[in-house]
Parts: structure tokens; C-alpha cells; sequence
């Protein structure tokens, strides 16, 4: 891959500091669950997927480093500590969840068996998402194959995942079809996740991208510029609501306005039918400096809300890596429940 976003290397884990692209690229190494909590917090890696692989990872770490005489007290705050770095992307609960059920399969093993089991747990994360992100990749690139002017939101990338990508895992597959299409990024304020991430994986890609504003998507969509819309997501409830980076909700307003096809790209893993609908999903509320720095007058108070909530009616169609749902009348994906 183009792009190495998260990794296991002996035992540390290693990740590229998504804050300092696209002008440096440094990778930060965590050697223990802490740094790992700090790294998701503070977007040193970001996006639904990624976020799933390092929480599964920090949990590893911390399993591993951990004194075997409070081995079981200090299991449940490693869980407690990563749980509360982002509260939106389902993808953070969903590899919690699964390390749980590893350490509570190899308990009786012996703490050496749990901690082994919960390192190859976290590498099968990682390599599934990679799957994940290829097979749904193709799934998309199948809807948008007469697409020539395509538009996306964030960055829904290799960088958003384990290395490969959702909404621009789509894009790849469609690049790998043979087909030719131009991209419309939007620069995604106020964390420019677009303009500094998207655009720059793009330019590795050669696929040909334009950087927009975020307030010029309806202008191009109004004047027959868009064919299709394609984004990433970081949760979506039980009815299909979707919730992406903020901002997404608009771009879905004016893509069913301009009768033009808005595609979500997901894994199956941010489907959750524990939360019944948008209303019910938690939006993160991130500092006001991100906003506020460095154009505002010092002192400012500012609004940073990190996600929207897109209703399942504006949906087009959602693809994972095992199944195409197309918005029928607006019935619900129906995810399946977890195990």
C-alpha cells in the first residue's frame, strides 16, 4: 500500500502522525495502551476503521505490558480508558467488544494464553479491515462505473483505515477497473481532514482531484458538475441513519436537490443495531481552538461539532464488503446483530 497508517512491530505499535500531513511524515511509536488512548484522542490516527484496529491494539499492549498480579483490574481500565477517547465511531466499541470476548474465551488458559490471543486478535483486526476495505471497494466501484465527476467528503482513505480505505477504497477500485474520473474534495473544516489528507493520498493514487471549499459542493452540484457523491461513515444506526464528519448532512441535502446519487462506504463493522436511529448516536464536541485558531480574535467561542447524523431517506445506497443496500423507499438496512 501507498500509505502505512497503523502496524504491530515488535510489539509497539506504530503510526503515522496523521496531524503533521501532508508536509511531514513522521510515525510515532506507542509502547503502551496510554499512548495508544493519547494517539486516538488526539487524531494522530483517525477514522472509524483505524480507530477500531488501534483501540484493538492498545488493548494488546496494555494486556502485554501489564503485571500479571492485577492482570484482570488492570484489563477493564485499559477498556475503560480506550473507550472514552472517541465516542461516535462504532468501530472503537465494536474491537473493544471483541477483545473482551477473547479475554474472556482464554481466561481459564492462563494470562499467557490470554495475552497471546488478544496480540493475534488485534493482527486479525487489522488484516480483516484491509479485506473489508478491497471487497466493498469493488462493491462501490460497480455503482459508480459511469460516474465521471465524483465528489467526497473528509477523508474516508487508506489513512481512515487499516491501509486501504472506504469511500476512497471505492475510488481505488474504480481507478483499478480502468476507468477515468476526476475527484471533488472537500477541504473538510475546521480539521482540513480533506485538503491535507484526502487530496495527498489522491496525488500518491494519480487520480486526478480538485480541492474545493466545503460552502462551493452545492454550487458544483446546482450547475450538473457532480455525478455521484461518495463518503465514508462512522456509525450507522439500526434505521440507516448515517453519521459522518460534519457537514455531510448538507452535502446529502444537495445531492437528492440535484437528483444525483449519494453513496455510503462503510464495513460492516460500523453498522450498529444497538443504537436505533440517528437521534440516539453520540456527537463529539471537540476543542474550540480547532475552530478559532488562527483566524478568530483570541477569545472567540466557537462550536466544534465533529459529526453529523444524514437520515436514511437521503441515502442512495450503502455498500460493506458483503452486501449492496440500496434505499428502497426508505426501508432500513437492518443490520444483523452482534455477536
Amino acid at each position: 500500500m501507498p500509505v502505512k497508517t497503523i502496524e504491530w512491530k515488535n510489539d509497539r505499535v506504530v503510526m503515522l502522525d496523521q496531524r503533521l500531513l501532508p508536509h511531514r511524515e513522521v510515525y510515532r511509536i506507542c509502547r503502551d495502551y496510554k499512548q495508544v488512548a493519547d494517539a486516538i484522542r488526539s487524531m494522530v490516527i483517525r477514522g472509524a476503521p483505524a480507530i477500531g484496529v488501534a483501540a484493538a491494539m492498545g488493548v494488546a499492549l496494555g494486556a502485554l505490558k501489564g503485571p500479571s498480579k492485577t492482570f484482570d483490574r488492570d484489563f477493564e481500565r485499559i477498556l475503560d480508558v480506550l473507550g472514552k477517547t472517541r465516542p461516535t465511531a462504532v468501530n472503537l466499541f465494536w474491537a473493544l467488544q471483541r477483545m473482551r470476548g477473547v479475554y474472556s474465551a482464554q481466561r481459564s488458559q492462563g494470562i499467557d494464553a490470554v495475552r497471546r490471543t488478544l496480540k493475534e486478535e488485534a493482527q486479525k483486526i487489522y488484516k480483516e479491515d484491509i479485506a473489508a476495505n478491497r471487497q466493498l471497494g469493488k462493491y462501490g466501484a460497480a455503482l459508480l462505473r459511469d460516474a465521471k465527476r465524483i465528489m467526497t467528503h473528509c477523508n474516508a482513505g487508506a489513512l481512515a483505515t487499516a491501509g486501504y480505505g472506504t469511500a476512497l477504497g471505492v475510488l481505488r477500485a474504480l481507478k483499478e477497473s480502468g476507468k477515468q474520473f476526476e475527484v471533488f474534495v472537500n477541504e473538510t473544516r475546521p480539521f482540513l481532514q480533506g485538503a491535507r489528507l484526502t487530496a495527498w493520498e489522491l496525488k500518491k493514487e494519480k487520480i486526478p482531484a480538485t480541492l474545493i471549499t466545503d460552502n462551493m459542493a452545492g454550487y458544483l452540484m446546482q450547475k450538473g458538475k457532480v455525478d455521484a457523491v461518495v463518503v465514508g461513515c462512522d456509525r450507522v444506526a439500526a434505521n440507516g441513519d448515517v453519521a459522518n464528519k460534519i457537514g455531510t448532512y448538507s452535502l446529502a441535502l444537495a445531492a437528492r436537490e440535484a437528483g444525483i446519487p449519494f453513496l455510503v462506504a462503510a464495513p460492516e463493522s460500523t453498522l450498529d443495531p444497538d443504537t436505533p436511529s440517528g437521534a440516539a448516536i453520540p456527537i463529539e464536541r471537540r476543542p474550540d481552538d480547532e475552530v478559532t485558531v488562527p483566524a478568530a480574535p483570541a477569545g472567540t467561542r466557537a462550536l466544534n461539532v465533529a459529526f453529523d447524523v444524514t437520515p436514511w431517506a437521503l441515502v442512495t445506497a450503502l455498500v460493506t464488503e458483503e452486501r449492496l443496500i440500496t434505499n428502497d423507499e426508505g426501508v432500513s438496512p437492518r443490520p444483523a446483530a452482534r455477536s
